[in-house]
Order: C-alpha cells, then structure tokens, then sequence
C-alpha cells in the first residue's frame, strides 16, 4: 500500500515559493555568506578601536556609525552574524533533540508513559519560553553555553507536542496498520511510515524556531545574561548601545533590525516549508 503522506520533493517546495518566499530566501542565502565568510563583506576587525571615531554617526566612512570606542558597527553586525545565527543553530539543535526523544517516547510508548510524558509536556508548554529560559539561567549562572541550553531546554516541549501528536495519528493511519497486519517488523514500519511523515513537518516548524530562539538568545544577552560585550553578538550590542540611545540610536537600531529581517526571512520560509507537508 503506497505511503499517502509522503514528504515533498526539494524541486516542490522551491516551486511553492512566492515573492516574499524568494526574497526571504535571497535574505538568507546572504545571511549564510557574512556568517561563513564575514570578511568578504566586511574585511575590518570588528574588535578595533577608533577612540577619535568615537560615537559618529553613519556616513560614507562607517555605513552604520561606530560605538562609543570607535569600533565600525557595520563591521560588527556582518561579523556578529555568525554567533548571533549559531547561538540559534545551537539552541534549535538542543530543543529538536530533547522534543525527538519525548516526542517519539509519548508517542509511540506506552498509555502509562504517554500519560506522564505527556502531563509534563504540557505543563512545560504552557510556561512562556522566555521566563523558563530566564529561570534556567537563573540556576545555571549568565554566559553564552547557559543562554543556549535554556533557550534549548525551553523550546523542547513545544517540539515534543508537535511531535508526539503528529506521532500518533501517523502510527494510527491506515497505511501503518495495514504494514503491521502484512507482518513487517516494527523498525521497519517506524523507519519507513512513521519517520519520514512526523519529521518532515518539524522542518518548518525547526526553521521557524531558529529564528525565534536568536530572537530569544538576544534577548537574553540584551538583559546581561548571555553574551557580554564587547562580543559583536546582536543582543550584546542593544545591550551595550542601550546606555547609548538618545544620543546614538544607530547602536541599537541597526542590530535591531538584524535580528528582525533575520527572524522574519526564516519565519517566511518556515512557513512555505511547514506548508509542504499539507495535501
């Protein structure tokens, strides 16, 4: 019996974009390009200090202005694409793997397991993300590694929901039955029914949550409990250029708006790859 649900083609999902989807997608591509190889776009340290360049406004000299040493804020925002997006990639990482395990144990274990998993999955889901992250880090102490596992720890149980019922009504469909009753053997079901049709929406949603966990991670260094300055980390920068905002405003205005077209692009081609799934 041929799979109903199977999972879209690349070529498929590329032909779904629209024009916001091919913007987005142009967006990140650069994205992936200042944060592999900053240096092509902008070749400066992003650790130098200017002191005589202290605090000037954007112009021709310095695209986004410097801070309050003197350092080019163009520089450090290019540069500070690759922990800003990699704190994300990290944080995503940890809550897609916590939410597989509870996911596929609530959902494929048994009614005993499900039930406590499943009481725990929800209880946790209902904590908003940011307060149970700022409660892990309150008992893990600041620091980028703790930033990064909290956001992770707090964003798993909002996977772990989605899988788990994503898990059983793949395992209670028609097909699967059916693969059970000609005796195939349960590795074999799991691995060629109920993987491919659970994981594949967790693709949107996982691109989806990268853009919201640097938006959460930022956060956290914006409120000194994540990366620290001088760091070129988007939320270390609002945090430094906070103290700076009515007579400097370029300092948090233009990290600002990188964690926003960051988080918007993913956020519009999660939702194109998060419709793939629909039939």
């Amino acid at each position: 019996m041929s799979n109903p649900v199977a999972a879209p083609s690349l070529r498929a999902a590329f032909a779904r974009l629209r024009p916001a989807g091919v913007v987005a997608l142009v967006v990140v591509l650069a994205i992936l390009v200042a944060a592999v190889w900053p240096g092509l776009i902008a070749p400066g340290d992003p650790l130098a200090i200017a002191p005589t360049d202290a605090l000037a406004p954007p112009s021709l000299a310095h695209l986004f202005g410097t801070d309050e040493s003197g350092r080019d804020i163009f520089t450090r925002v290019v540069h500070g694409t690759a922990p800003s997006v990699g704190i994300g990639l990290a944080a995503t990482g940890i809550g897609i793997g916590a939410g597989l395990v509870l996911g596929f144990a609530s959902g494929l274990g048994p009614k005993a397991l499900d039930a406590a998993l499943g009481r725990v999955i929800e209880v946790l889901f209902a904590l908003p993300t940011l307060v149970m992250a700022l409660l892990l880090v309150a008992v893990m102490g600041p620091g980028t590694g703790a930033a990064v596992l909290a956001i992770g720890a707090a964003t798993a149980p909002g996977y772990a929901r989605i899988l788990r019922a994503r898990v059983r009504a793949v395992a209670g469909s028609g097909y699967v039955e059916y693969a059970r009753l000609e005796g195939t053997r349960r590795t074999r079901v799991f691995l060629r029914h109920i993987a491919p049709n659970t994981l594949w929406p967790l693709v949107g949603v996982a691109t989806l949550g990268i853009g919201q966990a640097i938006v959460w991670v930022s956060a956290l260094s914006f409120l000194g409990f994540g990366t620290l300055p001088p760091s070129p980390e988007w939320g270390a920068m609002l945090n430094a250029g906070r103290v700076y905002i009515s007579t400097a405003w370029w300092m948090t205005i233009f990290p600002g708006l990188a964690i926003v077209v960051t988080a918007t692009a993913l956020t519009v081609l999660g939702r194109t790859a998060a419709g793939g799934g629909r039939r």
